[in-house]
This record gives structure tokens, C-alpha cells and sequence, in this order.
């Protein structure tokens, strides 16, 4: 007869290898999957996705994006920008016009519809965020932008 192992308990976030102990780069998956998780939740009850919600803050932001820059500035694939831009097409929080000089591209900008939409995320985003900020002083909260933007800055795959 076999022994049977012991059942292998998965560690809680905070403890073992998903603790201070982790690999920084895991710790901040980890954190970012978490932060996803708090955004669906909140996003929910309005009916957004935590990526329209990007898409439409980025399309606010600047407007006449193309798919292909919202892939980029979302951090999304085209594929996944394209089926999100379509679903708030449908739902008329976005249009998408035809560049004047490159008729092939198409640009995307909000509508009145849009603008209500994002209107009611944004109470929910700075609840997160205030969250997340919780605890900290202004000149941490600085020090953990500037770190965060270096590791963006240092990786940035636009780059060539």
C-alpha cells in the first residue's frame, strides 16, 4: 500500500515565495491581478470591463487613437482592442472615423454616450486608487510612481 502525501496547501498572498520573500517581478503580478480583481468588481455594477475602461480613459485622453496605439497604451493585444472597441461601438460609447490622410486607418474618439459611461468609472477608479495609496505618505506615493514609470521606461517595447 502506498503512503499518501500530505495535500500541498497553495501559500496566501503575503506568505512564502508570494510574500516579501517573492521575486519582485511576481509580487507585482500578483499586485496587478489583484488591482484587476478590485477594477471588475467595482466596474461591474456599471457594466464595464476593466479594459473599456482603459480604452475609453486612453480614447478621452487622446483622442483619434488607432486600434493599433490602443494596443499599445493599454498594454492589450490588437486582438483584444479590436473586440473591445466593436463591443463599445455597439453599445455608442465610441465611433470610429477615417483618417483624412491614411484611409485604411481609423480612428476612434468618444461620444456623448462615452463620456457618460466614463463618468460613472471614474468615483470607483479613485476609490481603488486611494486604496491603493492607503498607508502612504505623498513623498512614498511619488517614489513608487517614479519606480513604476523606470520599469515601464526600461522595458518599453516601442522602442525598437
Amino acid at each position: 500500500m502506498r503512503k499518501r502525501r500530505p495535500a500541498r496547501t497553495v501559500p496566501k498572498p503575503g506568505e512564502g515565495k508570494r510574500g516579501e520573500s517573492g521575486y519582485l517581478g511576481y509580487l507585482l503580478m500578483q499586485a496587478g491581478a489583484a488591482n484587476r480583481h478590485r477594477m471588475e468588481r467595482a466596474m461591474a455594477g456599471i457594466g464595464i470591463t476593466p479594459p473599456q475602461f482603459l480604452v475609453l480613459t486612453m480614447v478621452r485622453a487622446y483622442p483619434g487613437l488607432s486600434n493599433a496605439d490602443l494596443a499599445r497604451l493599454c498594454v492589450l493585444t490588437p486582438q483584444t482592442v479590436n473586440v473591445v472597441v466593436a463591443n463599445l461601438e455597439r453599445d455608442g460609447a465610441v465611433v470610429r472615423r477615417q483618417h483624412a490622410d491614411h484611409g485604411r486607418i481609423r480612428q476612434i474618439e468618444l461620444t456623448p454616450a462615452g463620456e457618460a459611461m466614463l463618468a460613472k468609472c471614474r468615483p470607483k477608479a479613485r476609490a481603488i486608487d486611494r486604496q491603493l495609496l492607503d498607508g502612504l505618505s505623498a513623498q512614498d506615493e511619488r517614489a513608487i510612481r517614479r519606480w513604476l514609470v523606470g520599469i515601464a521606461k526600461a522595458g518599453d517595447m516601442d522602442d525598437g
